[in-house]
């Protein structure tokens, strides 16, 4: 059997050491939080809360006072999901607009079929994002997408 010299086991004994005192440097730092994935139930809220906001800004941007009920029942649906989102965790109360601000150009005027065909696709999508939702939300889901359809029928008449 070789013996080890000295200088070799004071060596190996250093490293050694040194080795230890990195790991025990790096195990003892905690590692960062793994970002959470989002709540499938809340990415679809706020996907509807878009949908509703771009709908009745086009109602709104329609000139027949016959179309006023309409935008009326999707702000309503829109009141009712941005109740059920919840609070961004690091949102900051936006600041008000101050009143000298410019305000957004007008949106261009909309056709009643353009609004026939909005409320036609909505309807349509509303069935398929009922999947995995809770059955509060589902329930809701449901009744935007009946308003829809009923929408597109009522549109397809003449106002």
């Amino acid at each position: 059997m070789r013996s080890l010299s000295r200088r070799a086991l004071l060596g190996g004994g250093a490293l050694g050491v040194a080795a230890a005192v990195t790991a025990g440097c790096a195990a003892g730092e905690p590692e960062p939080p793994a970002a959470e994935p989002p709540d499938p139930e809340t990415v679809l809220l706020r996907q509807l809360v878009e949908e509703k906001e771009r709908t009745v800004a086009l109602y709104a941007s329609a000139t027949s006072s016959r179309l006023v009920p309409f935008r009326q029942r999707h702000e309503a649906h829109l009141a009712e999901l941005r109740r059920r989102l919840p609070p961004e965790p690091s949102a900051t109360p936006s600041a008000p607009a101050s009143p000298g601000a410019a305000s957004p150009s007008p949106e261009p005027k909309v056709s009643l079929r353009t609004l026939r065909d909005l409320e036609r696709k909505a309807a349509a999508l509303r069935s398929r994002q009922l999947t995995g939702a809770s059955p509060a939300l589902a329930q809701l889901i449901a009744s935007i997408g009946a308003c829809e359809a009923a929408h597109a029928l009522a549109l397809s008449r003449a106002l």
